[in-house]
């Protein structure tokens, strides 16, 4: 009798960068639900897409794991929305997203980026403050909250080094 053959490995899928089209807004969307008590709207995701803001998906093979949107000002970077499927999170994905978003700033000139998040969001903050991104300021009421009320944002900015790195050495990224 034959011996059963051992079960292959399982395959993982290869991680691909690629641009957010209208198309892939189901799957944003989808995503965006999950993920956000408040989320952006499909409107939103088309606004920016017309406008030309740079729009990345992070994809494994045919699952959406994240995706950023970022404005592009003079010398700057606005990140607008940074979002890991909740399937997907706590596996450094969304360090990856900024990595790319830092490369991608980097070779647009831009010298800093900027972004807001909101004051609960604790888990967003360290990361960006691990990152280095650093608190310069606070928006008040910017974003929706529970029962009609309104959250404050923290804006935060981070100067793009100029010695060709996109990570935080302290962070072990390099």
């Amino acid at each position: 009798m034959k011996a059963a053959a051992a079960p292959a490995a399982p395959v993982t899928p290869a991680w691909a960068w690629r641009a957010m089209t209208v198309n892939d807004l189901d799957r944003v969307m989808a995503v965006e639900m999950q993920a956000y008590p408040f989320p952006w709207t499909r409107g939103h995701f088309i606004d920016s897409l017309a406008a030309g803001y740079l729009a990345q998906l992070l994809v494994a093979g045919d699952a959406l794991v994240g995706y950023y949107v970022a404005m592009p000002g003079v010398d700057e970077l606005h990140l607008l929305n940074l979002t890991v499927a909740p399937a997907h999170q706590q596996r450094g994905h969304a360090r990856a997203l900024l990595s790319h978003l830092a490369q991608t700033a980097r070779a647009a000139g831009a010298a800093q980026i900027w972004l807001e998040v909101r004051e609960s969001n604790e888990r967003a903050r360290r990361l960006y403050e691990r990152w280095g991104f650093e608190r310069v300021g606070l928006r008040k009421g910017y974003y929706p909250a529970a029962r009609g009320q309104r959250e404050d944002a923290l804006v935060m900015r981070w100067a793009v080094p100029t010695d060709g790195t996109t990570e935080r050495a302290g962070d072990g990224l390099v």
